[in-house]
């Protein structure tokens, strides 16, 4: 790749640390190990009390609007969220509803959450991808989700969710770097 990817990733938990956060840093970390990566990373966390204050994102601080700037500019984001209630958190929600409607055609999403139990597994499915469908985005086959008992210390510990993060990254690769070689040549045409 001619320069590195920028890549936005988004942990929607609402304290630090979480294993939303791990997940997110593994998934990240695999990635750049891959491929150059410029990375940005969006926690709700952080920036939660900023989000509730306002409908309209010129009213937002700085610092949120480079954030919302981030995901709407991003080449790839990396999305993360703890299941609550079924489904993502409302202010995972509220981000995205700040989120201009047309920024993110054919992006791709890499899709992750973490829940209590295997219960939930299906968020990924009946969640985020009709979330990110909305906006036209690129969702990429392979989404990763992991239960409480697949951390240890907020790290990752479990083999299968290591195994399933590299397949999902191993699976996107091609589609990332054809985006590459897409935008070089539209570069050269103009």
């Amino acid at each position: 790749m001619s320069r590195p990817l920028k890549v936005t990733a988004v942990s929607g938990s609402y304290k630090l640390p979480s294993r939303t956060a791990a997940l997110v840093e593994a998934i990240t970390q695999t990635l750049g190990q891959q491929l150059p990566i410029d990375l940005h990373v969006i926690e709700l966390s952080e920036i939660g009390s900023s989000l509730v204050a306002s409908y309209d994102p010129k009213a937002l601080p700085v610092k949120v609007q480079k954030d919302i700037q981030a995901i709407e500019t991003a080449d790839l984001l990396v999305v993360a969220t703890p299941v609550y209630r079924a489904s993502y958190t409302g202010l995972f929600k509220h981000l995205f509803d700040l989120v201009d409607y047309e920024a993110l055609v054919d992006v791709p999403v890499l899709l992750a959450a973490t829940g209590g139990s295997e219960r939930h597994a299906l968020i990924i499915d009946h969640e985020l991808r009709p979330l990110f469908s909305f906006f036209q985005a690129l969702t990429l086959p392979i989404g990763v989700y992991a239960t409480e008992a697949d951390f240890e210390n907020y790290q990752v510990k479990s083999e299968a969710v290591t195994a399933r993060i590299a397949l999902a990254v191993e699976r996107a690769l091609p589609l990332l770097k054809h985006r590459e070689l897409v935008n070089k040549d539209r570069l050269l045409a103009v």
